[in-house]
């Protein structure tokens, strides 16, 4: 392994044990800032999250969770429930002790490297990935893709779910969380308030924790990288931003129906949100 490799991993590893996984205040992880966890768009979050599980194989011996964390959402624990057995692989000790809180006498705790994952060929009859792959460099990124394939069984599926490292339709769009940070500072000067710091509208950011190691692609390099190798299709996860959905979306201006008509929208076009919204779902068939 080269060095700058090993050393993002380590940078990964460490942050992950001292701050992401960290529990700040009982319920959630201080990695948590980096999502939407208002209750204006929980139901929208959750349909995401749940889109995962309609392309798995209903049931097994094994499902992989790579790079699972501490499996920090319920809508994540559904996706084994028709398994024996969840196996959980993740570099950082911390998160597994809490997966293994979560998953009972189901789990199986392994530490590895989701780029040299140590399972035999066809292990797995469902794998899933979820904001781990880009950690990794990309070198690492693709050998990810060849290991997830690898250990999957065949005639099932496995499900990666990523972020692109620029999205054209949340560029598109930049400009309305643009305006509504100024109506939200313009009101907050008229009230006589001291406005709150404008929630970041910069389409392609990472949304990730200071001092994590991350390197994101787009549709292109992924095309170009599996092509020929693995059979895959590009659908969406998730086509808005944590930044453009904080900016947007708010309870007393009709939120919660707005993303109702987002989450239709993506349903309509899954292929064309998938490549062009904000966090692709890659679902791999062997």
């Amino acid at each position: 392994m080269m060095d700058s490799q090993k050393s993002a991993k380590e940078d990964v590893r460490h942050f992950y044990d001292q701050v992401g996984w960290q529990l700040e205040d009982g319920d959630h992880y201080q990695n948590a800032h980096y999502e939407d966890l208002r209750p204006v768009a929980q139901e929208y979050i959750q349909r995401c999250h749940m889109r995962v599980k309609r392309h798995l194989k209903p049931d097994g011996k094994f499902l992989l969770d790579a790079g699972s964390g501490p499996i920090q959402y319920p809508e994540y624990l559904t996706y084994s429930e028709g398994y024996q057995y969840r196996v959980c692989a993740d570099i950082s000790i911390v998160a597994l002790k809490e997966a293994r809180k979560r998953t009972g006498q189901k789990g199986l705790m392994v530490v590895a490297d989701v780029a040299n994952l140590p399972f035999k060929d066809g292990a797995f009859e469902g794998i899933v990935s979820l904001h781990t792959f880009h950690h990794l460099a990309l070198e690492d990124q693709a050998r990810a893709y060849d290991e997830t394939f690898r250990v999957l069984a065949p005639q099932c599926t496995a499900v990666v779910v990523n972020g692109w490292s620029e999205s054209p339709l949340m560029k598109r769009w930049n400009w309305v969380a643009g305006m509504m940070n100024g109506l939200r500072s313009l009101r907050a000067r008229l009230m006589g308030k001291k406005p709150r710091p404008a929630v970041k509208s910069n389409a392609p950011a990472s949304n990730r924790p200071v001092g994590t190691f991350t390197v994101k692609n787009d549709p292109a390099w992924l095309k170009k990288t599996l092509a020929g190798r693995i059979d895959f299709e590009i659908l969406v996860w998730r086509s808005l931003s944590v930044n453009f959905l904080r900016a947007v979306f708010h309870e007393k201006l009709g939120g919660r129906r707005l993303l109702r008509w987002v989450y239709r929208q993506e349903e309509r076009n899954p292929n064309y949100c998938g490549e062009n919204g904000q966090y692709p779902m890659v679902v791999i068939h062997k």
